[in-house]
């Protein structure tokens, strides 16, 4: 008897695959590689996480900052091929991490991160069927955590934001969710959760916690003033790191903070060891063209030059025919539009493909109202709508001129007049494609919101929710789906 005992303990200690061998150590040299790809620095950290798989053979951890890098790796470039090439590698990871120790919080938790960066990725090349599929194991993983270990505060990081997306699924998408996921949620619970994630300051994932926290405050609850205030203060270096740029030039542009922005963008890292981030050119574009300035095209090609991906190209081609068209070159305009071919269905690139079908080129006046508006100059907005005679405008430009005045009323603190244009937008514009009638309602909504009337609010949602675009159908329903979650409306009532 003795001699069998002492030759299963052998036995144990010689083998190195056992499960009871694996453990998660978030030590000194995984945190060295997390921060190398907080970085956007994919190359070291690739090679810091070969050197803990040799010296630390059992670290899970290792596995868990592999998928960090992939997952950076595939949404900077937008490359199909090299996801195919990856692919694998997920699968990999995955088996390996289920070797783990069932008993520890982390085995759940690192095995939800990797199906969440995977969900994401599959979302992103819009496989949607396989997103969700990850999704659902994702969530299962973290009820589990929930269940049996309760206070372990990284669990509720992942969760809230899982809670707080399913929460603004619009109705007519859910029986997809039901159908193929145990998931649900509602925003203000997804928001609880990550309050709580956030109260775990000795954490290393911390100022990624904060930094999500701020995102869904400027994404699912419309407080993107709250979002860029509760950024500021955590000390982002944007002239060192790329990812920091990206994340304060992003809440810059959507606080009216266009000339920030651009002082951003402008700093940005080019070229060294970095991964490359083409989409940093796409915005620095987009911030640039907002104030008129022609030049903006230069970012855009610059974009088109470096991205491989298919999304976010037949926008950038949009927008470099608009800086023509702001130089009177109607011509070039026209142009550049006949490039856009169609392949994504990203919301500025169905926009973009609708204009390219008519053959008239934007009402000059109108786009320079839209950018400015977009950039936050409100006062020069309103100029270029009143210098529009509308005798002379189509049906879809009186419209949208209704829409844009509505907008820009709202940016200048006239709540009165903006609702008074955005019902009428409603009214005229209920059964056109143009995106003008849903986002009136849904911006109607968020003023109604704001002013703390919360039932005429939730009737604006609803509006929004039965209008169907050609355009930003989804994103613009995802807002009001979660607008009327934070007002407590019931999707029944119309």
């Amino acid at each position: 008897m003795r001699n069998t005992l002492l030759c299963c303990c052998l036995l144990l200690v010689a083998l190195p695959s056992s499960a009871a061998e694996y453990h998660y150590h978030f030590g000194r040299e995984a945190k060295a590689v997390y921060q190398d790809v907080m970085r956007l620095e994919l190359d070291l950290a690739e090679a810091g996480v070969r050197h803990l798989k040799k010296t630390e053979p059992r670290n899970l951890a290792a596995y868990h900052l592999e998928s960090y890098i992939d997952f950076f790796r595939l949404y900077l470039s937008g490359d199909e091929g090299l996801d195919a090439a990856l692919a694998q590698r997920f699968d990999q990871r995955v088996a390996k991490l289920e070797q783990g120790d069932s008993n520890s919080p982390y085995y759940h938790y690192a095995l939800a991160e990797v199906r969440l960066h995977r969900s994401l990725i599959e979302l992103r090349f819009e496989r949607h069927l396989a997103a969700f599929r990850q999704l659902n194991r994702a969530y299962k993983h973290l009820r589990d955590n929930v269940d049996r270990f309760p206070d372990f505060l990284l669990t509720y990081k992942d969760l809230g934001l899982l809670h707080a997306a399913v929460g603004s699924i619009p109705p007519q998408y859910k029986w997809g969710v039901e159908l193929l996921s145990s998931l649900s949620g509602t925003v203000n619970q997804g928001r609880r959760e990550l309050k709580r994630a956030l109260t775990d300051t000795a954490s290393p994932f911390h100022l990624e916690t904060q930094v999500l926290y701020a995102f869904m405050e400027l994404h699912l609850a419309d407080r993107p003033e709250l979002a860029y205030k509760a950024v500021k203060p955590l000390g982002l270096r944007p002239a060192e790191n790329n990812l920091h740029c990206f994340i304060l030039a992003t809440l810059a542009m959507r606080t009216d903070r266009n000339a920030e922005a651009i002082a951003l963008l402008e700093k940005q890292q080019r070229g060294g060891t970095v991964a490359d981030f083409p989409y940093l050119d796409f915005l620095l574009g987009q911030a640039k063209l907002r104030n008129l300035n022609p030049q903006a095209r230069i970012h855009f090609k610059s974009f088109l030059l470096r991205y491989p991906g298919r999304h976010f190209r037949e926008e950038a081609l949009q927008k470099i025919a608009w800086s023509y068209l702001l130089q009177g070159d109607e011509v070039t305009y026209h142009r550049t539009m006949r490039e856009i071919e169609g392949g994504s269905r990203d919301g500025g690139d169905e926009n973009a493909i609708r204009e390219a079908a008519h053959d008239r080129a934007p009402n000059l006046h109108l786009l320079r109202a839209r950018l400015l508006f977009d950039g936050g100059y409100f006062t020069r907005a309103r100029a270029e709508l009143d210098a529009v005679n509308t005798n002379t405008l189509t049906a879809e430009e009186k419209l949208e001129h209704r829409y844009r005045t509505g907008r820009v009323l709202d940016g200048l603190g006239d709540a009165a007049g903006a609702l008074s244009f955005y019902e009428r937008t409603i009214d005229l514009g209920r059964d056109h494609p143009a995106y003008y009638a849903c986002n009136a309602a849904l911006q109607a909504g968020l003023l109604e919101e704001k002013r703390g009337n919360e039932a005429v609010a939730a009737r604006y949602f609803r509006t929004c929710l039965s209008i169907n675009p050609a355009e930003y159908r989804i994103g613009l329903h995802m807002m009001a789906k979660a607008g009327l979650d934070r007002v407590g409306g019931s999707l029944k009532k119309r």
